[in-house]
């Protein structure tokens, strides 16, 4: 936990301080040129990267997100890039999703919510010659953006007032949530320990104690079931513990879980291709489209 704190903390740093794979070291791993950098949105942070694999299609798509303590200043979709452009490699097509974090304009409830929303539902208003497969699309996140993976398949269940539902919620095959929490009340705490600050309470504009009804809608384990596949990747930031806990919730609730926990990950080298532990995450991201 004291080992990811800390280079979680120092992730504008030009350098990782441990031998261990960090969050500079996966931006600087190699990915291919996006097919196309769209916008989603009025705002320059909202726009994705696609990355198409070879052939005509119809493909499947991953709509990848980054993580970053939901914080201004920790990661940018350049930290998914590199898996982005590896699944791209395998067949399936890849929406590389930048969003408003905390610390930005518009950031916060409800924008990043509305961000995440927003990003999935453009894929249907990309053009047909791009050949995707919208009955084949996947979330993959991670980190805060495992959490942002798994509210993409709950927000179908949230009331059509709800300030962050968005329009019509595009329908998920199955979600991978790659070491990120599906319980943010539950997160609070370690939240602090892990960013080196608190971030829900800000992301969320206020406490549980204050803002219950946003913690109901934006976490998750309390719209179960999702009615998808979830495949959950445990390392530290979603303990295998917690992973557990959600898997028994969502099991009893009728949903199908997998965790996986690979032997020797850390929480960036589960995100670095060419590491034992990213090819270990990839096949179960491929496991997902069957």
């Amino acid at each position: 936990m004291k080992r990811w704190a800390l280079l979680l903390a120092t992730a504008a740093a030009a350098a990782p301080v441990t031998a261990d794979t960090g969050p500079r070291d996966v931006d600087a791993l190699p990915a291919s040129t996006p097919t196309a950098v769209v916008r989603y949105g009025a705002d320059p942070l909202q726009r994705a990267e696609l990355r198409l694999p070879q052939g005509k299609g119809p493909h499947p798509v991953a709509i990848v997100i980054h993580g970053g303590c939901w914080t201004k200043g920790f990661a940018t979709s350049r930290n998914t890039a590199a898996i982005a452009s590896a699944l791209a490699a395998k067949g399936i097509a890849t929406w590389n999703v930048e969003y408003r974090q905390v610390g930005e304009g518009g950031a916060g409830w409800p924008g990043t919510f509305l961000d995440w929303a927003a990003a999935a539902d453009h894929l249907r208003k990309l053009p047909g010659s791009y050949g995707l497969d919208l009955s084949r699309v996947v979330a993959v996140g991670h980190s805060a953006g495992a959490h942002a993976a798994l509210w993409l398949a709950a927000r179908h269940r949230l009331p059509a007032e709800s300030p962050i539902r968005g329009g019509s919620p595009l329908k998920l095959k199955a979600v991978v949530a790659i070491d990120g929490p599906g319980d943010l009340a539950r997160f609070v705490g370690p939240d602090a320990e892990l960013c080196g600050k608190p971030v829900i309470a800000p992301l969320m504009g206020g406490t549980l104690v204050e803002r219950p009804e946003r913690y109901a809608q934006a976490s998750p384990s309390a719209r179960l079931p999702l009615g998808v596949s979830q495949y959950l990747v445990a390392e530290g930031v979603l303990r295998p513990e917690e992973a557990e806990r959600y898997r028994s919730a969502a099991t009893k609730a009728g949903d199908r879980v997998e965790v996986l926990s690979p032997r020797g990950a850390d929480h960036f080298n589960v995100i670095a291709p060419g590491q034992p532990q990213w090819a270990e995450v990839e096949a179960l991201i491929l496991k997902a489209f069957r």
